[in-house]
């Protein structure tokens, strides 16, 4: 598997987001190297606070597989999931979770919390920084943009 690669199906996610004027994360679900399930941030546009790109992309991938558990499945997301974010991946038993950018405000892998929590009954493996560049430049321009608007 390209992680790389992979990752960069995130980013075009995570692009699509910014273009809606939300927040560029974006995140898939990978099953044998084929993407089951996509998603970008979208709180703003369905008024749902739990509508992060980790969570649309595991809901898309639970509905395809017909089943909210998937332990065969890799998760690529371009910024480090938050506390929620987490929680879903362990309930869904994500194998494994490839991250971009840290992101040291409400990362919960190793900004703010440490995982994995001691008595979690699922520990995902965990690769971080894979094209942490490009993600955190998506995030500093569209901040900036925002605050150019001003």
């Amino acid at each position: 598997m390209d992680d790389a690669k992979l990752m960069r199906q995130a980013l075009r996610a995570a692009a699509k987001a910014a273009d809606r004027g939300e927040v560029p994360v974006g995140a898939i679900v990978v099953r044998d190297g084929a993407v089951v399930g996509r998603g970008s941030n979208r709180p703003i546009g369905t008024s749902d606070p739990t509508a992060h790109a980790e969570i649309v992309a595991l809901r898309a991938a639970a509905r395809k597989g017909g089943n909210y558990r998937l332990p065969d499945c890799d998760l690529y997301v371009t910024v480090e999931p938050c506390a929620m974010c987490l929680g879903a991946i362990v309930q869904a038993r994500i194998r494994r979770l490839v991250y971009g950018a840290p992101d040291p405000k409400a990362g919960a892998v190793r900004s703010t919390m440490r995982f994995p929590f001691a008595r979690l009954n699922h520990r995902p493996d965990i690769l971080a920084g894979v094209l942490a560049g490009e993600s955190a430049a998506l995030l500093r321009d569209f901040f900036r943009a925002r605050r150019n608007k001003r």
